[in-house]
Formats: structure tokens, C-alpha cells, sequence
């Protein structure tokens, strides 16, 4: 062809392709293209023909174009460089998305609150937190999902495939990114910093979940009621309030839970570990908020711990022996408030504790709930030795001296 001949052709080539005559039409959904090969490949979306096969894995694809990438894969070539960082690719496409975290470039908007995009898949995830989308379901428990890897990491709960492993200390884990972020523990690495306050995260999930303290957003809303959540995990645990799912279930004894951590707390009771330990008295717990609470409200001479600062504080006059609350009626004296209020019931009389089954009055609460004990027939204290049950705690007691040869 010569010289004149090419600048010819080219001046008659149409500049925008959509311009061009689309002859080749789709006989099955009427969709229509300019190339007859074109059509062919898009055929097969319908036939699910996939004639190119890899030589290697077998793998095979209804596009030539789909192998040429595949093959990549095994021989590990990325052709395409970023010429702003020098990081490479296997595939253009990657390429284009990569180029966008230089640029700032996020050319996918949603329509219904406008936030932005860098690649088209971003995008349509984020939809379906305003439209409730869950098109991946789960064969075992029926439980759906918005995203198909999420799909992926729930089955892992029933089939207990922990497939990703710590080669520092040879914990396992369920997620890649769940062993990225327990890694950061052993080096102490918190790469993600907020740009609001400065503090330190390690991992981007934590960092985006502290940024909604600042900002106060909730976009995660259950369907049902309207509740809404700062997290997705959060709703997600919500909705098994309304649909009664508890897919985490206990392998030992059976029991179900709707969040895998209680079903971690739970089986501590039979594996007896207590992984978390006090630096000061070396005592273990079974919960890292038993510690907390341990080391917060923690007798400085026996080690016992309580939930609030006025029980430790009552409990430590049982060492002193003083009782700064006494009767001025008869003089006697107690240790804690609520046993001056108890006793004081003595003098008056009063009665404010009726049982609703015969009628009977109590002056204290407790002695009404031992009381009704006879009415249910319930023996709730039981001896881990013979078995045996009692309705009340100090009966319980005294039967165990049956056992050790001891007399009260």
C-alpha cells in the first residue's frame, strides 16, 4: 500500500467507534456489535463455551485475551510498569487502577450519596450497603453476604479451614489479612496513621473505624428496624437479633453463638486456657476484660478482684475488721451498708418482700428467693463430686464436709 493510499484509509476511519454501523446482532439477547468476531466472543457469555485451555493448569476461558493474561500467572512475566513508582503488572487494567492511588483519580461515583471510586468494583460493593444487596449465600446456614471473599470467610467458620499461617509463632488464621494484621503485634508496626489526631493504627480497618469517632457517620442500617452501625461486622451481628441465626457453633458440647469471639470465650471452658495473665501477681484469666478488671480492682493482700471500686473497698474492711456502719437503734455494727439496711428491718418489722405464689413476707430478698425454692422445687447448687442438689448455697457447703471427713 503506499504512502498516499494509508493517509487515505486513515482519513475515512470514523473517529468516534460508536459512530460505526453495528450489523452483528445477538440472536439471543439482541445486544449488537460492529465485528462479527466481536459477537462470537460475546456468544459464549450465553454458551458458556470456554475453548482456550492453559497448557499448564488446564484452566480454560472463553477468551484468548483471558489466557494470554492467565499464563502470566504461571510464568510470573508483568509486562506493564508504572513509570511513577516503577511497580509492575501483569495486566494494563491493573496498571490504569494502580496509576489512580498516584493521581488521586476516583472516576466512579455513586448516585444516591456521592462518594467516589478509583475502580468499578469499589463502587458497586459500596451500593449495596444502601440497597441491602446480599446475592452470595452461604449453602450450610442460608446466612447472605454483599461480597463473595466475605461469603468465602464465613464458610470458613463451619469447615474451621484456617488456611493462613503465622511463621513466627505458628498461630493460624481464617483470612490473609487477619495474619497481615496479627504479624503487626510481633513487630509492633502501626503503619496506618489518622490525619485527624495523629494516632497510630495496625491495620487500615481499625484506622477507618477510629475516623468515624470523629465524624460520627453510621452508614451501616439494618433493614428491619432502622438501627444503624458504625461497622459492618456490628450490623451484621444486629440482623442475628432479628433472625435468630447463631452459625458459630461449639464443637465440644454443641452450644451455638452468633459471634465467633463469645464462641473463642466459650470453649475456654472446656480447654481451661487462660491466655491472658497479670504482670503484677502473675494470676490468668480467661477474658482480657477480666483482667482489665483485675488489675483495677484487686485486693492488695489476697488478689481478689471485683467489677467496682465500692465492693473492693468493702471487702477490704473484712482485713481491718471495721465496721463503720451501725445501728442506732441497738448498737451493732457492720461492715457494709446495705447489711446495716437489712438489719434494720429487724426493728421496723417491715416486710417489702411478698411471695406471689402463697403470700408469705420476707424482710430480705434473698430469703424470699430461697423461699420460692420450695414452691419450684429448683435446686440450682449442685456437688461436682456425688452429684447431689440443694436449693440453697449453704446447704451445698455443709454436704461437702460429708466428703472431706470435715465438721463445720
Amino acid at each position: 500500500m503506499t504512502n498516499y493510499s494509508l493517509v487515505m484509509n486513515n482519513l475515512t476511519k470514523p473517529k468516534n467507534s460508536d459512530t460505526r454501523e453495528k450489523p452483528y446482532s445477538c440472536n439471543i439477547c439482541g445486544k449488537s456489535f460492529s465485528q462479527n468476531g466481536t459477537l462470537n466472543s460475546h456468544k459464549r457469555i450465553h454458551t458458556g463455551e470456554k475453548p482456550y485451555h492453559c497448557d499448564t493448569c488446564g484452566k480454560s476461558f472463553s477468551e484468548n485475551s483471558h489466557l494470554t493474561s492467565h499464563r502470566r500467572i504461571h510464568t510470573g512475566k508483568k509486562p506493564y510498569q508504572c513509570d511513577i513508582c516503577g511497580e509492575s503488572f501483569s495486566e494494563r487494567s491493573n496498571l490504569k487502577r494502580h496509576k489512580r492511588i498516584h493521581t488521586g483519580e476516583k472516576p466512579y461515583h455513586c448516585d444516591i450519596c456521592g462518594k467516589s471510586f478509583s475502580n468499578c468494583g469499589n463502587l458497586t460493593k459500596h451500593k449495596r450497603t444502601h440497597t441491602g444487596e446480599r446475592p452470595y449465600h452461604c449453602k450450610i446456614c442460608g446466612e447472605s453476604f454483599s461480597r463473595n471473599n466475605h461469603l468465602t470467610s464465613h464458610i470458613r467458620i463451619h469447615t474451621g479451614e484456617k488456611p493462613y499461617h503465622c511463621d513466627i509463632c505458628g498461630k493460624s488464621f481464617s483470612e490473609n489479612s487477619t495474619l497481615t494484621s496479627h504479624k503487626h503485634i510481633h513487630t509492633g508496626e502501626k503503619p496506618y496513621h489518622c490525619n485527624i489526631c495523629g494516632k497510630p493504627f495496625s491495620t487500615s480497618g481499625n484506622l477507618n473505624r477510629h475516623k468515624l469517632t470523629h465524624t460520627g457517620e453510621k452508614p451501616y442500617y439494618c433493614d428491619i428496624c432502622g438501627k444503624s452501625f458504625t461497622q459492618s461486622g456490628a450490623l451484621t451481628r444486629h440482623k442475628h437479633t432479628h433472625s435468630g441465626v447463631k452459625p458459630n457453633y461449639c464443637d465440644i458440647c454443641g452450644k451455638s453463638f452468633t459471634q465467633s469471639d463469645t464462641l473463642t470465650v466459650h470453649k475456654r471452658i472446656h480447654t481451661g486456657e487462660e491466655p491472658y495473665h497479670c504482670d503484677i501477681c502473675g494470676k490468668s484469666f480467661s477474658q482480657k476484660c477480666l483482667l482489665n478488671t483485675h488489675k483495677q480492682y484487686s485486693c492488695d493482700i489476697y488478689g481478689k478482684s471485683f467489677t467496682v471500686k465500692s465492693n473492693l473497698t468493702s471487702h477490704e474492711l473484712t482485713h481491718t475488721n471495721e465496721r463503720p456502719y451501725q445501728c442506732d437503734i441497738c448498737g451493732k455494727s457492720f461492715s457494709k451498708k446495705c447489711n446495716l439496711t437489712k438489719h434494720k428491718s429487724i426493728h421496723s418489722g417491715k416486710k417489702a418482700y411478698h411471695c406471689n405464689i402463697c403470700g408469705k413476707s420476707f424482710s430480705h430478698r434473698s430469703s424470699l428467693t430461697k423461699h420460692k425454692s420450695i414452691h419450684t422445687g429448683e435446686k440450682p447448687y449442685r456437688c461436682d463430686i456425688c452429684g447431689k442438689s440443694f436449693s440453697q448455697k449453704c446447704n451445698l457447703t455443709y454436704h461437702k464436709y460429708a466428703h472431706t471427713v470435715e465438721k463445720p
